[in-house]
C-alpha cells in the first residue's frame, strides 16, 4: 500500500496500491531476487484493465489501467470470505482525473521484469501482448492535435493535483517515449503487429525530434527566445509556436548556468512552461529522449544548482514553486500545494532511484551516491516521510504521510543499483541513431516546404 503509518486514522486512499507507487518496490524486489511478487502484480493489474470504468455514464478507452486498487474482503456463504481487488480508474480520485501514466509505468515495469529475471515468457503471453496493444491503441489514437506529444489534462501523472501542467507535460512525454521503446522490444513479430510497430516507430521518430528541438533550453536558446519575432505567418517561421519573449521569467535569467540546460515542463501555442520538472528530465536521460549532450547538460545543471534542486533532501519535484497570484490562479488556492510544499516545489525522496539510474547511465555514480548519502542521514530518523517542505527541504511535509512505501523502496533501490551497475544498465536505453535518421513525414514527397528536420538534424544527433 502507499503508506503504512500506524498513527494515521484517516488514510484516505493511502491504504491502496498505486501502480506508479509500486514501481520502486517492484525494482527492489527484483534486485533481491523476489520476482514472483512482481509477476503476480503485473498479471493481476492486467486483469483490472478490462473492468468497467464509468464516470457519469461515460466510459474512457478500453486500454486504461487503474491508478490504484484496494484489497477488499467479500463475505460468501456462511463463514467464508473472499479477497477481491477493487480498482480506481479515477472515478473516485480527487478531481476525477484518469491516470494516464499508469499504463505507461506498467509497460516499463514489464520490460524491467524480463530484463532482470530473463523470464521473457511472461511478456509473450497472449493476454499480456493484448494488454500492451490496448494501452498503445489508446495512446496512439488519432485526434485533433498537430504535435506528436500526448495531450493530457492536469493531474494525470505523479503531479495529480492542479498545477498548471495540462497540455503536453514533459513527464508524460518522457514516460510515453519510454513505453514506446519498451513495447517495440516486447511485441511479438507477426503480421498482426506490423501496423502497430510501424506506428510506434513513426511516433518515436517524431516525438524525439519534437522534444529535443522545442523543449530544450540553455543559455544560448533562452537568448534566441529573447530575440524572437512574433506573429510569423509562414511555413518558414522561426518562432513556430508564437512564443512572446516577455514570457521568459525573471528568475530564469539569473538562474540558468553557463554550462547546463534542461527540458522545459510544457509547450503549447504561445506558451512555454519554463519550470524545471525533475521526473521528466530524469526519464529523458534514462530513455535517451534527450540527445547525449542534452542529457549530460541536465546533470550538469542539477550539480550546478544543487542547493536549489537537492539542498537538505533530494529531490525537488519542480523548481521554482508557484507563489502569490500565480499560486492562487494556477492551483486554485490549493491548501496542499502551497509554495515549496507537496507538488509545488516539495522535495520527494522517491525520485532518488530515478536520479541514481540517470547518473549511472551518464557515468556519474558519485553524484547519485552524494544524494543517497544525504538522504540516508534523515529518512529513517524522520520515519520515511512522503515528502519534505520549504525551499531547502528542511521540514517534513505538513501533510506528509509517514512510513511512505515508495520513499523506503526508492532509497533501497538506489542503494541496490549503485551496488549492481550491470543490472542498472539493463534498465536504461542508449541512443537509437537509426530511428533518428528516419523521417516519417510526407513533406519530402510534397511540393510544399521541405521538412524542417533536415536543417535541425545536426542539432538533434549531437
Amino acid at each position: 500500500m502507499a503508506a503504512n503509518d500506524p498513527a494515521d486514522k484517516a488514510p484516505l486512499n493511502y491504504d491502496q496500491v498505486f501502480i506508479r507507487d509500486f514501481i520502486p518496490s517492484a525494482l527492489a524486489f527484483l534486485l533481491r531476487g523476489e520476482a514472483e511478487i512482481v509477476r503476480n502484480f503485473l498479471l493481476h493489474t492486467l486483469q483490472l484493465q478490462s473492468w468497467e470504468k464509468t464516470v457519469d455514464c461515460y466510459s474512457p478507452g478500453q486500454g486504461l489501467m487503474p491508478a490504484s486498487f484496494k484489497v477488499r474482503v467479500v463475505p460468501l456463504d456462511e463463514n467464508k470470505f473472499e479477497e477481491v481487488l477493487d480498482p480506481d480508474f479515477g472515478e473516485s480520485a480527487i478531481g476525477r482525473v484518469a491516470p494516464v501514466d499508469s499504463g505507461l509505468w506498467w509497460i516499463i515495469l514489464l520490460r524491467a521484469y524480463g530484463k532482470i529475471t530473463g523470464d521473457y515468457a511472461l511478456q509473450e503471453r497472449v493476454d499480456v501482448q493484448t494488454g500492451i496493444k490496448l494501452i498503445l491503441n489508446l495512446c496512439l489514437s488519432d485526434g485533433f492535435d498537430m504535435f506528436p506529444s500526448l495531450l493530457v489534462t492536469d493531474g494525470s501523472c505523479m503531479i495529480d493535483r492542479r498545477m498548471g501542467i495540462h497540455g503536453h507535460p514533459l513527464e508524460i512525454q518522457a514516460l510515453f517515449y519510454s513505453a514506446l521503446r519498451c513495447s517495440r522490444e516486447m511485441l511479438s513479430v507477426d503480421d498482426g503487429c506490423k501496423n502497430i510497430v510501424r506506428a510506434i516507430n513513426n511516433r518515436l521518430s517524431a516525438l524525439s525530434f519534437h522534444i529535443r528541438e522545442y523543449y530544450w533550453v540553455d543559455m544560448k536558446k533562452i537568448n534566441e527566445i529573447y530575440r524572437y519575432k512574433t506573429e510569423e505567418y509562414s511555413t518558414e517561421a522561426i518562432n513556430k509556436f508564437n512564443i512572446y519573449p516577455e514570457q521568459i521569467p525573471h528568475w530564469l535569467v539569473d538562474w540558468i548556468p553557463e554550462k547546463g540546460g534542461y527540458l522545459i515542463g510544457n509547450l503549447q501555442p504561445a506558451h512555454m512552461d519554463f519550470r524545471f520538472f525533475m521526473l521528466g528530465n530524469l526519464w529523458s536521460i534514462i530513455s535517451s529522449l534527450g540527445t547525449p549532450k542534452q542529457n549530460e547538460a541536465i546533470l550538469n545543471l542539477i550539480e550546478a544548482k544543487w542547493d536549489d534542486l537537492v539542498a537538505c533532501m533530494p529531490l525537488k519535484i519542480c523548481y521554482p514553486a508557484l507563489e502569490f497570484d500565480e499560486w492562487r490562479i494556477i492551483t486554485g488556492s490549493d491548501p496542499k500545494n502551497t509554495p515549496w510544499s507537496y507538488h509545488n516545489g516539495g522535495s520527494w525522496p522517491v525520485l532518488l532511484w530515478q536520479f541514481t539510474l540517470a547518473c549511472m547511465k551518464m557515468g556519474r555514480p558519485e553524484l547519485a551516491k552524494k544524494a543517497v548519502d544525504l538522504a540516508e542521514k534523515r529518512l529513517a530518523v524522520d520515519r520515511w516521510p512522503e515528502y519534505y517542505d520549504t525551499r531547502n527541504g528542511r521540514f517534513i511535509g505538513k501533510q506528509s504521510r509517514l512510513y511512505q512505501t515508495w520513499s523506503i523502496a526508492g532509497f533501497l533501490t538506489s542503494k541496490r543499483l549503485l551496488e549492481n551497475p550491470e543490472v542498472a544498465s539493463l534498465l536504461f536505453w542508449e541512443e537509437d541513431y537509426e530511428l533518428l535518421e528516419t523521417c516519417v513525414c510526407a513533406l519530402s514527397n510534397s511540393s510544399r516546404k521541405k521538412c524542417s528536420r533536415g536543417a535541425a538534424r545536426s542539432q538533434i544527433l549531437v
